[in-house]
């Protein structure tokens, strides 16, 4: 039966005196300061239906800890078991037991059960603890924007027409496996598809590349059309024994999922490239394996691939409040929302609040200053006063050099805890990967802040460990 947390610490667990210890011995007492935490992860972790004998396996504790310290220090799974297994102050900080190994796969499967909502619900209790302790008051605030990429090639027409025809042809693969006498038929053209999506990167003549495209378009025609007759099959198959009939299930969700993803890319190809006609970016696909990935196109800079997430910080450089969305929506349609989201976490509007240009109108100004904001002021007019935005020029000065603190609060999120390029699988693991970076950085900041150098203490739990 799986249990929250190790009542006793093992007499031998120490910590080594390294910076990044020290580091992780002070995000670990934040930890202890919040309990509720290691209730939330036990939550996710018992919704499964597990059976409840047996090995114990990890506590929520162990779980938790690890996904915080996967993300602290940009890990793969084999990396975090690797140092698990090979470092005091992981594996400490972890709080393993001796003997207690976790394989990359063992901490993959536990870690994948906390939810975004568990996730968002540990950084309220993260800043709970802040705002306690005085560090965060939540009063003086700054929003910003950026865009985290998933994990995807660029994507080109080219490029989707021979992916979606390489997956489909390997799942037709794999159905056949499934049943000695499949009724469908299908060819592999996956080598031609491949000449043909080189012709198409490296001809010099449009006469070429467009006669690459149609025989591209051709191959994708017939291979959605092998697809379509099989998916019936496929749910119709029994087995011989339960994991088959989910196998063919499975594999034929796949193929309906890709057909008509397929059936889009097939659309938009023959629009932009013979048509001449300009798509709009709501209608393109970019991905086979990250559908949900969104066109973020911003003025004077490169488009990007992912989805846009929205950042309030605070004084003490934490991260207040995140907002990721769907799409790829105007800053200034954001402003509103983030002032809402901010009262309904503390209770009240901040006293000043300073935001990048690109959320500067008339109407967000007119909420912030009708709702108890004093100060509100962004970083470019775009035709609102000084005056009207803050008290003076002095202030108005001082928080817009505020605002450009969080550019450095970004620039480490994406430089130290990956939010450059999320690697996790799906729209739910995306959500998860970000809320879980944004936990481990403000977790570091609250060890930074607290940390100032003095010898190492016992943990409290170490101590009552160690008298009784």
């Amino acid at each position: 039966m799986r249990q929250k947390f190790n009542p006793q610490w093992n007499l031998f667990t120490t910590m080594a005196r390294n910076q990044i210890a020290k580091e992780l011995q002070q995000m670990s007492k934040v930890l202890d300061a919040t309990p509720k935490v290691v209730e939330l992860a036990y939550q996710d972790l018992t919704r499964s239906a597990r059976p409840t004998t047996g090995r114990e396996g990890m506590n929520a504790e162990q779980v938790l800890r690890c996904a915080i310290l996967k993300q602290h220090r940009q890990l793969t799974y084999e990396e975090l078991a690797f140092h698990l297994e090979d470092s005091d102050a992981f594996r400490s900080f972890s709080r393993l037991e001796m003997g207690q190994y976790p394989s990359k796969s063992v901490l993959q499967e536990n870690i994948k059960f906390l939810l975004e909502e568990t996730w968002e619900a540990i950084l309220r209790e993260i800043i709970g603890y802040a705002e306690n302790e005085k560090i965060e008051t939540g009063r003086k605030v700054r929003v910003d924007a950026t865009c985290v990429e998933t994990d995807i090639h660029h994507p080109t027409d080219s490029s989707l027409l021979s992916d979606g025809i390489r997956i489909i042809t390997r799942w037709l693969a794999e159905g056949k496996e499934l049943s000695p006498t499949p009724h469908y038929e299908y060819s592999d053209h996956r080598r031609v598809v491949k000449k043909r999506l080189l012709l198409v990167l490296n001809a010099k003549k449009e006469v070429v590349r467009e006669g690459a495209y149609k025989d591209l378009l051709m191959y994708a025609g017939k291979v959605r059309e092998y697809a379509i007759a099989a998916i019936p099959e496929l749910y119709a198959h029994k087995g011989q024994d339960i994991s088959d009939l989910f196998a063919g299930r499975v594999l034929a969700e796949n193929l309906e999922r890709a057909v008509g993803l397929l059936g889009k890319v097939i659309d938009q190809t023959d629009r932009r490239v013979f048509k001449k006609e300009s798509v709009p970016a709501s209608e393109k696909v970019v991905s086979f394996f990250e559908d949900h990935t969104d066109i973020i196109v911003k003025k004077r800079r490169e488009t990007e691939f992912g989805h846009e997430i929205f950042l309030t910080g605070g004084a003490s450089n934490m991260i207040l409040d995140c907002l990721i969305l769907r799409g790829n929506p105007a800053d200034s349609e954001q402003y509103i929302p983030m002032l809402e989201r901010h009262k309904d976490n503390y209770g009240r509007m901040p006293r000043q609040i300073s935001a990048d240009g690109g959320f500067a109108s008339k109407d967000n100004l007119a909420y912030a200053k009708g709702h108890g904001v004093k100060d509100a002021v962004f970083a470019k007019k775009r035709g609102l006063s000084v005056l009207d935005m803050a008290k003076s020029a002095w202030v108005y000065k001082v928080l817009r050099n505020f605002r450009a603190g969080i550019e450095a609060g970004i620039s480490i999120l994406k430089r130290a805890f990956g939010l450059d390029r999320c690697t996790w699988k799906g729209w739910e693991g995306f959500r998860r990967y970000v809320l879980s970076s944004i936990v481990s950085y403000n977790l570091l900041v609250l060890a930074r802040r607290e940390y100032r150098g003095q010898p190492l203490t016992w943990d409290i739990r170490a101590i009552c460990y160690l008298i009784t």
